[in-house]
């Protein structure tokens, strides 16, 4: 065989590997599974708070069906869990999870402000793309970074279970339109059983806000009830996100 097919074919298949070895088909984003009941949360995960709500939700490690996840108990409160991340969307498009609830909320409304509580929520949240918004809104973000720090996300994702929305609907957050929601779950036909979640990312972003999604910056769970004043029990499993 000529030796330069051969170096050819010998580079492809180091480079195939190296491409490999750098992008694993799966993303253990939320490894809940593999902590201890009662111990600590993995590696970059941390309580998420709200300015002006006082009252938070409480979450611990416990087992359940002899699987390690995170329980939250939130009882006229609100408060969640967040791991920062920086995730290409179009090469990880697939999110996946487990959730349980325990009950869902007489006075949930995806509609209103006072309706604004869900036994469980996942958040997915996009890093701020200057070339994906206009001119004021450049000035926006600009002036919110010289303010915090740093840029807010751009935009958000949540899938929530709900208690009487139609599955699939889809709704802004009452509080902003850079939040989408979605309704993945609802009413009470499955309260308390695990229910496994798979959502194309991609796809989803398309539908709710038009165009690609930029990098994703952030994962995170909550159960509140502090527009309701109610209370609600869930649980999260773990969270992945799988190349297409």
């Amino acid at each position: 065989m000529p030796i330069w097919p051969m170096l050819t074919a010998l580079t492809l298949a180091l480079t195939a590997a190296a491409l490999g070895a750098q992008s694993p088909a799966t993303l253990d984003i939320g490894k809940f599974s593999a902590a201890k009941a009662g111990g600590l949360l993995p590696d970059g995960w941390e309580p998420l708070t709200f300015d002006k709500i006082e009252r938070h939700t409480e979450y611990s490690l416990v087992q359940d069906n002899g699987t390690v996840a995170v329980k939250a108990v939130s009882r006229a409160s609100a408060s969640g869990l967040v791991r920062q991340v920086d995730i290409d969307p179009m090469q990880y498009p697939v999110v996946e999870w487990r959730w349980k609830v325990e009950n869902v909320l007489e006075k949930g409304d995806v509609t209103r402000k006072d309706g604004d509580d869900y036994p469980a929520r996942v958040y997915i949240t996009f890093r701020y793309d200057s070339s994906k918004v206009g001119m004021f809104e450049r000035a926006k973000y600009e002036a919110i970074r010289l303010t915090r720090g740093e840029y807010p996300p751009m935009g958000a994702i949540t899938y929530i279970w709900e208690s009487r929305s139609p599955v699939g609907t889809v709704v802004p957050n009452p509080y902003t339109d850079r939040e989408m929601m979605i309704v993945l779950e609802s009413g009470g036909e499955k309260v308390g059983r695990w229910v496994s979640e798979s959502r194309n990312l991609v796809e989803d972003y398309r539908k709710a806000f038009g165009g690609d999604p930029p990098r994703v910056s952030g994962v995170a769970v909550m159960t509140d009830t502090d527009n309701t004043q109610e209370s609600a029990t869930a649980y999260f499993g773990d969270i992945v996100f799988k190349a297409q």
